[in-house]
């Protein structure tokens, strides 16, 4: 599917989605507890609808209402046939885990973009705790023989993903001995810890950890069930917010200021290169404004990535945007992505390893290849529609986080065209 974006007069107000993020992490912690569970405002996408099927898989009840999921946790049993994990590398990870806590054995597979990410230290780990597994190089297919969790001290990396330290949370209260998870690293994307940590505690999980977050310790504990509420996504809405600041103003409401998601930073960076932005109780207004160039730190947000490039095309001076390493292990290489987007857009750019710096200019329509990855695609067509004649390959792909992106885009005036309508 192709998306075409002429250049648009954009003004209004759009609804942030719910997090996919929490709405994951809030199903799984669900999933644990003994009795039923309402997630209240869940993300309906590709990657939610992955967790849903796999959990029911292991004999997890879930009913879907039209704004609120109820999940009853019991007994999990091996599934009848393979886990399939789709492109959603949260489940994935946090269900390897979880497949430690079943007897017998359970087979992850996966799509194609998440069979070249990362698992093989996360199955690591597993093993310290006593559990047999194994994956197959660095990556799925994940083949969990699970039934005991002995527990104990495991260590880790805190560079490569946070998911894997997610996942070891989400397990621990279950083992005998109790989990202390050491980091032999500093971790990176710290926030997403964090969430899990808040999912946690909602569920009655209490984690003693380091103020670095290198290290956590979990007693023996068990998940209470309860309702829980799913806040509005950071990341989805960094989209808007920097088309506010490119080409109108936007109002975008469910936003909680209080939010532990680590690209509540796009605010910050907004402010910094000179966006107007007013915050409300539960939403954020942003106007267009002339933009400086930006040095931004995106090891804590990298999923920030492909829209901080889309502003430092846009702004006056060169900026630099480092931390950014991990970006190439998401469902695309996203600094490839995002630089071979840029040069299409005759805007120079300079790729090191860590490091993007990327000279400001008038971007020029173009066709870009999203990859097939849904915030390549959502950051590209922000520069599409102030720069016009820009066309998106593979448009479908924002199914993943952000089912109704184009049909929101539209409703702010971005002048967009999708074929086949």
């Amino acid at each position: 599917m192709k998306a075409s974006i002429s250049k648009s007069k954009i003004k209004g107000k759009v609804i942030a989605p719910s997090s996919k993020s929490y709405t994951i992490r809030g199903l799984m912690c669900a999933a644990l507890a003994k009795g039923e569970s309402e997630i209240l405002h869940p993300l309906t996408s590709d990657d939610t609808e992955a967790a849903l099927n796999v959990l029911s898989q292991i004999g997890v009840g879930i009913h879907q209402k039209e704004d609120s999921w109820q999940v009853k946790g019991s007994e999990l049993h091996q599934p009848v046939t393979d886990l399939f994990c789709g492109e959603s590398a949260a489940t994935l990870r946090f269900m390897t885990a979880i497949c430690s806590l079943i007897p017998g054995k359970c087979r992850l597979v996966s799509g194609p973009s998440l069979s070249k990410r990362p698992v093989r230290l996360l199955v690591q780990a597993l093993r310290q705790l006593g559990v047999n597994c194994s994956c197959q190089g660095e990556v799925a297919p994940v083949v969990v023989d699970g039934g005991e969790l002995k527990g104990g001290v495991v260590e880790l990396p805190g560079n490569i993903s946070s998911q894997f330290v997610s996942a070891l949370l989400l397990i621990s209260p279950f083992a005998d001995e109790g989990v202390k998870i050491r980091l032999t690293t500093p971790l990176e994307s710290k926030p997403f810890v964090l969430m899990t940590l808040d999912c946690l505690e909602k569920f009655g999980i209490k984690v003693d950890y380091s103020e670095d977050l290198t290290e956590f310790d979990v007693s023996k504990q068990i998940y209470k069930p309860t309702k829980y509420r799913v806040e509005g996504d950071w990341s989805s809405a960094s989209y808007f917010l920097a088309l506010g600041a490119l080409s109108g103003e936007i109002e975008v409401e469910n936003l909680s200021p209080e939010s532990w998601q680590g690209d509540k930073i796009i605010l910050n960076f907004l402010k910094d290169m000179g966006a107007v932005v007013k915050t409300g109780k539960n939403s954020v207004t942003v106007r267009r404004a002339r933009l400086n160039a930006i040095r931004a730190d995106l090891s804590d947000c990298i999923d920030l990535l492909p829209t901080m490039v889309a502003l430092a095309a846009s702004a006056d001076g060169v900026s630099e945007l480092v931390g950014i390493e991990r970006g190439r292990i998401k469902e695309s290489n996203r600094v490839l992505a995002v630089r071979e987007g840029l040069q299409k857009m005759g805007v120079k750019v300079q790729e090191e390893r860590n490091r993007l710096i990327i000279a400001g200019s008038t971007p020029k329509g173009s066709v870009i290849d999203s990859k097939g990855d849904h915030r390549i695609a959502m950051a590209f067509s922000i520069l599409g529609s102030v720069a016009g004649e820009t066309v998106i390959n593979d448009a479908e792909c924002v199914s993943k986080t952000f089912p109704q992106f184009w049909e929101v885009l539209k409703s702010i005036g971005g002048e967009v065209k999708i074929d086949g309508e």
